[in-house]
């Protein structure tokens, strides 16, 4: 997909790899819409903030009917809190299903339409190594992280007829302020080059948007992918 000239819709956009993503799809020559349940905190000169909540309906239904220009559309927003399985808290688990699995299917489903009505299109779910493996202190997010792939996969074909690229970006370790806040909580610390600063790996992403890679691997991420045909373990952070 050439990004230049593009219009892309960008969740999540306030902080994080989603501002990353804004700032880079608008050097690139893109038109950019970034949503964020607090639109007032997205500060990015150029792009056009708009007030979504992943997890409402009717948030989403508003964001279709407001950006409808879309031909690009970064699933991003995500809840990464939800600990572990079996003794984390179910409020918390049911908020980071809901938000990665539930609020990235309504978005697509939301915005399919939008894209095959402008040509096709592309979509890329922001996902995480974590999917072909697991953490201990957030099962959960793994767990989710696991559902979302599988549905970039089902979404895959079955937008495949109306021209939509479906890509999947599969980190590994992030510097966002959420993985270092994570980090602090259980005693970790990262080995040096370990982490991957943001804006490189939205370069990445990008650019393998561009190439029409369906999934978009860095170093951890590939690494997790390799190791899929081995017995499960956990990541070692």
């Amino acid at each position: 997909m050439n990004l230049h000239g593009a219009t892309a819709l960008v969740t999540g956009s306030n902080r994080g790899i989603g501002h990353h993503f804004v700032v880079e799809l608008l050097a690139r020559g893109a038109k950019v819409y970034a949503s964020a349940r607090r639109p007032e905190l997205v500060n990015i000169p150029g792009a056009e903030p708009i007030g979504l909540d992943i997890t409402d309906q009717a948030s989403v239904d508003a964001a279709a009917v407001l950006a409808g220009d879309v031909d690009l559309l970064i699933n991003n927003a995500a809840d990464t809190a939800g600990g572990n399985l079996v003794t984390g808290d179910m409020a918390g688990i049911r908020s980071t299903m809901d938000s990665n699995y539930y609020g990235t299917l309504a978005m697509i489903r939301a915005f399919a339409p939008i894209l095959a009505r402008n040509g096709g299109g592309a979509i890329l779910n922001v996902l995480s190594a974590a999917a072909w493996t697991t953490v201990d202190g957030n099962t959960a997010y793994a767990a989710a992280k696991s559902a979302e792939w599988g549905l970039t996969n089902g979404v895959r074909l079955e937008l495949a007829a109306q021209g939509t690229q479906v890509a999947a970006l599969v980190p590994g370790l992030v510097g966002t302020q959420t993985l270092y806040d994570f980090a602090e909580r259980h005693g970790i610390e990262f080995p040096d080059g370990a982490v991957m600063d943001p804006a490189e790996l939205v370069g990445l992403a990008l650019d393998g948007l561009e190439a029409g890679e369906i999934e978009i691997l860095d170093p951890m991420g590939a690494q997790a992918k390799a190791r899929l045909s081995e017995p499960p373990q956990a990541w070692a952070l």
